[in-house]
């Protein structure tokens, strides 16, 4: 998978939308043609989601297997992706691998696309049209796990920060609602703020930086990945009484994270968790969208790994580039093997 370590998120990355290729895509039946849409492009893990869809999609077409593909970016708005796929209706496409806006803000326009002949995936940030196959993370059970993992840590007792991700999506309402659950078990535990991070480091470390003069010592922050080394910063540059005494951060996969985690264990023995949605997610749902074209039949729910880095495993993490989120590639084979064999 290439790296997208050069890839610095801005508004207007987020506002474009991305088109290849320009001409109209013909469909049929021996060589399909695949769609992305993309509802939001702001963050690094969205870039290397898109970055595995294309590196799967081009592999595709070098071997015959499809006519062509096609990639749209939005900048996170329900009404730009429903215009988006509305497009891709018209043009005929086989199927659509939608990372959605909402929930359910975009089944009408889902359903109308499954009316038309059209197979829709929708991953990562599900939609619940009835007709689309839901290529998913357990979003509750690893945030339970993880939440629960952080908290242990402080002695399940303290003042913590929760950091939202993406407002009004699916993985959002998942995840924060699991945190929640573990919370409801540790009333020794209070939380002091609660912030929107967008899983995106930088306006995370705003969001952070904005609250913490005027709150009580922060023992933990529990987030949802792509903020991690945002609040780090955060807790960096107000210093203070955190100098060499952070909180518990949660990790989310971000390389940058990683780095600093190991940098703070090696002079002082920080440790904390760190759980992430693997963006190579992106090269599955173009090859799960592949099968299921050609006549695969699978569950309509799907389950993909997440990946871990705990204490025991730091060290082999240490050295990766920056700019990265923590991801394995999903080949053709791995789909076969590890999707299609789901029941």
């Amino acid at each position: 998978m290439k790296i997208a370590g050069s890839l610095i998120p801005s508004l207007a990355l987020a506002a474009a939308a991305m088109v290849a290729p320009a001409m109209p895509a013909m469909a049929s039946a021996d060589k399909p043609v695949i769609a992305l849409s993309n509802s939001y492009y702001g963050n690094i893990w969205r870039h290397q989601m898109v970055e595995a869809f294309e590196a799967a999609a081009k592999q595709a077409k070098a071997a015959g297997l499809i006519s062509d593909y096609i990639i749209q970016n939005g900048d996170g708005s329900v009404s730009q992706q429903n215009s988006q796929l509305a497009e891709l209706i018209l043009k005929g496409v086989d199927a659509i691998a939608v990372d959605a806006a909402s929930e359910t803000a975009e089944n009408g326009i889902i359903q109308k696309a499954c009316h038309a002949g059209i197979k829709v995936i929708s991953f990562d940030s599900i939609a619940s049209a009835p007709c689309n196959t839901q290529l998913n993370f357990d979003f509750t059970g690893y945030k339970t796990q993880q939440a629960t993992a952080a908290l242990k840590l402080i002695h399940n007792q303290g003042n913590i920060i929760l950091v939202r991700g993406v407002k009004g999506s699916a993985p959002d309402v998942s995840m924060y609602a699991a945190q929640e659950a573990v919370l409801k078990n540790n009333p020794n535990v209070k939380v002091v703020a609660t912030v929107y991070g967008q899983a995106t480091a930088s306006v995370a470390q705003s969001a952070i930086a904005n609250v913490l003069p005027s709150l009580p010592h922060v023992d933990a922050v529990l987030g949802q990945g792509g903020d991690d080394y945002g609040v780090a910063q955060a807790f960096d540059q107000y210093g203070g009484q955190y100098k060499g005494h952070m909180p518990v951060i949660e990790g989310g996969g971000s390389s940058n994270f990683i780095r600093w985690w190991a940098q703070e264990n090696a002079s002082n023995g920080y440790t904390t968790i760190s759980m992430n949605t693997t963006p190579g997610i992106g090269g599955a749902a173009f090859w799960l969208s592949l099968a299921i074209v050609q006549g695969a039949h699978v569950p309509q729910k799907l389950i993909m790994p997440v990946a871990t880095v705990d204490q025991a495993n730091l060290k082999s993490y240490a050295n990766l580039p920056p700019n990265i989120i923590v991801s394995p590639s999903y080949s053709q084979d791995w789909v076969k093997t590890n999707l299609l064999s789901q029941k």
